[in-house]
């Protein structure tokens, strides 16, 4: 069962001199060795959290080795934004964050002369070669769990920083920022080769890896707040509950309102009081009857970034982490990377801004999702959002969704949302549980949307497409085959 002890920071590793991940080194160095021989060339990266993360260490790494290059971001690398690449005038192209899953796409340009691609991922390689390509998944290692899109760009900076003489460890922590904003996390913590860069991040002073209460809103939220909305736990009477939560509260002997008569703030809370709350919300589901996952799950491992200030989104690598993504998603991929670049002032007030306006838009998706409910074939269950929810956040609210009323945590769910010009975005979410059984939704979006006229990929348990607007009930039945054909063992 979970410990009630929150709060306890590990103890810092000793200084680590050898390469991370040492499967990846030689591929990492060779990456590194072409930009070297470059020195000018086009940064591409995707728009989520892993995706600006990932731009922001490749960022770093750059500018400390005197590089001269150019950003852009994209929603989605397909034919035509690999064509308008193509058609700059940058002879080398690094790819973070994405790039393998279309190396087919690319494949074409790179044997044409248009550009050399240098790839730094963790999503399935489509079946094409290329020579500069950074990915776990390539050396045997999972880029679902291990190591994510801002871990593979940190391999890359790490083999740059060797070859220069440059100490890039500190970027570790903007790439577990990444793997956390990818949920790459368990309750034990990050994983696999990420382990490593956290070890690294600690080493380096940026990052503190700590057991504590693993509620999403440390940093941020009012002590009521943080038990009302704690959806991770659903703990009746105090989950959903604010009523409740005030009336647990003040059940113990913590003061909930500060001198100045505002609401305290977990980050507030000396140890003592921490294990206080801790171990009677841990009594507190243990006698509502909540499954014992669910309580082992209140008190798990979580990042702190050292150098932020407490009480901020910042200070927290899930508060962090979703910051960020209220930034790309709405056309602002510039604000995040400038945050992540440490802009503090101007980028972090606009984010702010962004961050209110994600919060509201995911309550009202949510909310529409709930009130609608889903729909259920015989292997997945759906909706379609139309332009009720922003394409770029409709997979979010899906993985939100399951657990919900009416929504089966058993079931992969496939959402779908407008995009315009005559196309859907197509968003899949799974679970640890579904891909144990032979769930592989990457597989099932890039060959149902290829069977339509489109095109998709991923992980085995997140994964989207995009597709002919008028294809959907098609593309529907082959990703119900598809998943029945995986799930059946056939």
């Amino acid at each position: 069962m979970a410990s009630a002890d929150a709060d306890e920071t590990r103890s810092e590793p000793d200084e680590r001199d050898g390469f991370p991940v040492p499967e990846l080194r030689e591929r990492a160095e060779a990456c590194a060795a072409r930009l070297r021989e470059a020195g000018e060339f086009l940064l591409c990266s995707h728009i989520d959290a892993d995706g600006l993360t990932s731009a922001a260490v490749a960022t770093a790494a750059f500018e400390r080795a005197g590089f001269d290059f150019e950003t852009a971001f994209f929603k989605q690398l397909d034919a035509d934004a690999v064509a308008s690449i193509a058609a700059t005038d940058y002879d080398v192209v690094c790819f973070t964050d994405f790039g393998s899953g279309q190396l087919d796409v690319i494949a074409p340009h790179e044997e044409a002369g248009d550009f050399a691609p240098v790839i730094a991922d963790h999503h399935q390689p489509a079946e094409a070669e290329t020579e500069y390509h950074l990915n776990p998944l390539l050396e045997g290692l999972d880029g679902a769990s291990e190591l994510s899109g801002a871990g593979a760009s940190y391999l890359l900076a790490r083999a740059l920083g060797d070859a220069t003489g440059t100490d890039n460890r500190d970027l570790a922590a903007l790439a577990v920022v990444g793997a956390v904003g990818d949920m790459q996390d368990g309750d034990g913590g990050l994983s696999g080769a990420n382990e490593s860069l956290v070890a690294d991040a600690v080493a380096a002073g940026a990052l503190e890896e700590v057991t504590d209460l693993a509620l999403y809103g440390r940093q941020t939220r009012p002590l009521p707040k943080l038990l009302e909305y704690a959806s991770e736990a659903r703990i009746p009477g105090i989950s959903n509950d604010q009523a409740g939560a005030i009336e647990f509260l003040s059940g113990l002997d913590v003061p909930m309102k500060d001198g100045d008569g505002e609401w305290r703030r977990w980050v507030n809370l000396d140890a003592d009081e921490r294990r206080t709350v801790a171990s009677a919300l841990i009594r507190r589901a243990v006698s509502s009857g909540v499954p014992s996952e669910r309580v082992d799950s209140l008190v798990g491992t979580t990042y702190v970034l050292a150098d932020e200030e407490p009480g901020t989104e910042l200070r927290d690598v899930s508060e962090f982490s979703t910051l960020l993504n209220a930034t790309a998603r709405y056309e602002r991929a510039d604000v995040g990377l400038a945050v992540c670049l440490g802009d503090r002032e101007e980028a972090l007030d606009r984010a702010r801004t962004l961050l209110r306006n994600h919060r509201r838009n995911l309550s009202e998706g949510l909310q529409w999702v709930t009130n609608e409910g889903v729909e259920r074939e015989e292997n997945v269950q759906w909706f379609d959002a139309g332009t009720r929810i922003r394409e770029t956040i409709v997979g979010i609210v899906a993985g939100m969704a399951v657990g919900a009323d009416g929504v089966s945590a058993r079931k992969p769910i496939v959402a779908f949302a407008d995009k315009g010009d005559g196309e859907t975005k197509v968003s899949a979410r799974g679970s640890g549980f579904l891909v144990g059984q032979g769930l592989d939704l990457s597989a099932v979006m890039r060959e149902a949307s290829r069977a339509v006229g489109g095109d998709g990929g991923g992980h085995d348990v997140a994964a989207g497409a995009t597709i002919p607007a008028d294809e959907r009930e098609a593309f529907l039945g082959a990703v119900d085959e598809l998943v029945g054909e995986q799930l059946d063992g056939e």
